[in-house]
């Protein structure tokens, strides 16, 4: 007989992966939680019934939610990461020397320990001595921050059930105040393929628009997120993604990557029409 997983991503398109077998399923307070094997995507973690990430290809998330903010800021040492229980971010952060402090704000303290246990060659980097982890809801965390990050990373789930606040004006405004002078935000931005993840990138990128004096959006390649095409976008006080870019600056830290690097860097900040239109609507 044979198991196989659906993730919906429209309520007539599914992604339907083949498992080997269900290594863990529970509710926590929060989400019901699984962890999956397949033979393809290697352990998929599951929130809700929802894909949360793959072992195959979650390093292309974030490498991009990271690398990209990581090589605009000349000297970042104090950054905040709002979800990131799977430990996915922090490993591409721990890469970095200078960093001195790394915040994570994940409310579910169940999916931190399912991570360790299953996916420990991600979770592992949780264990690294500069980083600090908070169990409560980042809305309410991020409130009573005031210009102490260099970078915040919104590694949120999707914009519904009890993410919603991570999507709001209020949130974002408090990001702004959370993040120093010269400080930059990045949050995973849905697909604009399907109409209502289309709907929720135009509302996310216009109230950061209000908020931020620069906001741009970039794209990177997701095979197993819904339509493959997934979108990020980068708020800053004062630096602009392109123009500050410093690609030498970047290579000679080493950083070992497998997906971004400072000649694709460009390239994905360059949107296809439809996507430049659907931000359009909104500026």
């Amino acid at each position: 007989m044979e198991m196989w997983f659906s993730d919906e991503h429209t309520e007539d398109v599914k992604l339907s992966i083949r498992i080997n077998e269900q290594l863990f399923s529970a509710q926590s307070e929060f989400q019901r939680i699984d962890v999956l094997d397949s033979r393809e995507f290697g352990r998929i973690l599951v929130a809700d019934g929802d894909l949360m990430l793959t072992e195959k290809d979650e390093f292309i998330y974030h490498e991009m939610i990271t690398h990209v903010p990581m090589a605009v800021h000349p000297h970042v040492e104090d950054v905040l990461v709002i979800g990131g229980g799977d430990g996915g971010v922090v490993r591409e952060l721990i890469k970095y020397e200078d960093i001195r402090h790394i915040d994570v704000v994940e409310m579910d303290p169940l999916l931190v320990e399912v991570c360790r246990k299953y996916i420990p060659q991600i979770a592992c980097s949780l264990n690294d001595e500069r980083v600090e982890i908070f169990h409560e809801d980042g809305l309410r965390f991020i409130r009573s921050q005031t210009d102490k990050y260099d970078l915040i990373i919104i590694d949120s789930p999707n914009p519904f059930g009890p993410g919603e606040g991570l999507f709001t004006k209020e949130f974002y405004g408090n990001c702004y105040n959370a993040l120093r002078e010269d400080g930059i935000m990045v949050n995973q931005n849905e697909s604009p393929f399907y109409t209502e993840e289309a709907f929720q990138c135009q509302r996310m990128h216009k109230r950061i628009v209000e908020t931020f004096p620069i906001c741009r959006v970039y794209q990177a390649h997701l095979p197993s997120y819904p339509s493959g095409h997934w979108l990020f976008g980068f708020a800053s006080k004062k630096y602009h993604p392109l123009e500050d870019l410093n690609a030498v600056a970047w290579k000679l830290k080493g950083i070992r990557t497998r997906y971004y690097e400072p000649r694709l860097h460009a390239g994905v900040f360059a949107l296809p029409v439809y996507v430049e239109e659907l931000l359009e609507d909104v500026e």
